[in-house]
């Protein structure tokens, strides 16, 4: 494979413009970063700036100003963790157990603390299951628990794993499980629900709402619970709603400008990869189980196997869109028509890519991590082996990226002989 090492310089021939990692997939939700100077090249010493011991969990670091947040959890003591650390030397500041509570079932390649927390930098709202109640959390930055709320119960033969996401003065979280699912809104000073709204097929999702301003008005999409679905999130009234096209999601939705489409990745128990426009009101009709998809909402679709991803959410990047499938194929398209342009394979992956500086970043379970410049051909800018099994997705702030492997939370940045650890 041709490595492009012209790429590897244009990489860091700009300036950082520090971006906060506020949350799932970043400040857009999309995996998307704004900064310039993000390193392409690394090992599990190489350009390893430092890197921490940290309990068990795939939920992903948060970044805002100083400060590093990620989440833990330890069968020993039954507890589940916010943990807050110095981003600059991956110090622990402080620990907090947030729940105390037998260890739920889970699926063999979930966490019981797989659920990445948000803040807007005044506090941080974490997620976690207590037994069969979802327990929603918000924190300052000195570590002082503000609120605790339950806004529902949940029970699923897989696990948990609800990230909450933030739009205005709510904390809305997923509630979708095996019984009677909803969506729900929490007051982000007090806690207090502010809505919630009942699902229609009571079934197990993991998957994050984005939040777009579409069609003229503020939608939060999701796919789950047999449906793919648009809400209004001042209100949780819906906007439209698709039944299928299959049964049971991970991956969250992303929206591409340029095409002005949404796409949908799902993978249990049938495969469909979808561009989706986002003009529809009410109930769109059943599309499930349907092996071709003709809709006037729907502006291309795929069944293939190696196209499609079941837990790792998809990236836009420009005029394209990229998806690792669950064989461990990573496949570009042309976002607007679908069109496959390349596919090469890149090891199977549970974490989301990330996009900085017109690259995007593929991290498999095996802490492999293939740098890909999007197009029409496969250019692969540099392969990185961290060396610690990596199920969690990447965050990106101030010019690094910070990886959380099977032991140890990684950061990765231009390594100077002050503070490289080798």
């Amino acid at each position: 494979m041709k490595v492009f090492p012209a790429l590897l310089l244009a990489a860091c021939a700009f300036p950082v413009v520090a971006e906060n990692w506020p949350a799932w997939r970043g400040p857009r939700g999309d995996g998307t970063s704004a900064e310039k100077s993000v390193p392409v090249k690394w090992s599990g010493t190489e350009n390893v700036l430092w890197k921490t011991p940290l309990a068990g969990g795939h939920a992903s670091p948060i970044v805002w100003g100083d400060r590093l947040l990620t989440v833990g959890a330890a069968a020993e003591t039954e507890g589940r963790s916010l943990l807050c650390l110095d981003k600059h030397t991956g110090k622990v500041l402080w620990e907090q157990t947030v729940v105390k509570s037998p260890l739920e079932k889970k699926h063999r390649e979930n966490s019981h603390a797989s659920s990445t927390p948000a803040t807007d930098g005044k506090l941080i709202y974490v997620a976690f299951l207590d037994v069969q109640e979802m327990v929603v959390a918000a924190y300052d930055f000195s570590g002082k628990q503000r609120w605790l709320a339950r806004p529902g119960a949940f029970k699923s033969v897989h696990g948990f794993c609800t990230s909450p996401v933030l739009h205005g003065d709510k904390v809305i979280v997923n509630g979708d499980h095996d019984g009677d699912s909803y969506l729900a809104a929490l007051d982000k000073h007090t806690g207090k629900t502010l809505w919630k709204i009942p699902r229609a097929n009571k079934t197990r999702s993991y998957c994050v709402p984005l939040i777009r301003q579409l069609s003229g008005r503020t939608q939060m999409i999701l796919s789950g619970d047999f449906s793919l679905a648009s809400y209004d999130p001042d209100t949780g009234r819906q906007h439209w709603y698709f039944r299928g096209p299959t049964e049971q999601y991970v991956a969250s939705l992303v929206y591409n400008e340029r095409a002005d489409l949404l796409f949908l990745t799902a993978g249990f128990p049938q495969h469909h990869l979808l561009g989706l426009r986002h003009e529809g009101r009410g109930d769109l009709g059943d599309i499930y189980h349907h092996a071709e998809i003709t809709h006037p909402q729907v502006a291309w679709h795929h069944t293939k196997a190696s196209m499609v991803s079941y837990v790792s959410s998809p990236i836009s990047a420009g005029d394209y869109f990229l998806v690792v499938g669950d064989t461990g194929m990573a496949n570009c398209l042309l976002a607007k028509t679908g069109e496959p342009l390349w596919q090469e394979k890149t090891g199977r992956s549970h974490a989301s890519p990330v996009s900085a500086n017109g690259l995007v970043y593929f991290l498999n379970d095996d802490g492999v991590a293939h740098v890909v410049k999007p197009g029409k051909t496969y250019e692969l800018v540099a392969e990185n082996k961290l060396g610690e099994p990596t199920y969690a997705s990447p965050a990106i702030s101030d010019g690094k990226l910070y990886l959380r492997g099977d032991k140890h939370l990684f950061c990765i940045g231009a390594a100077s002989a002050k503070t490289a650890q080798r």
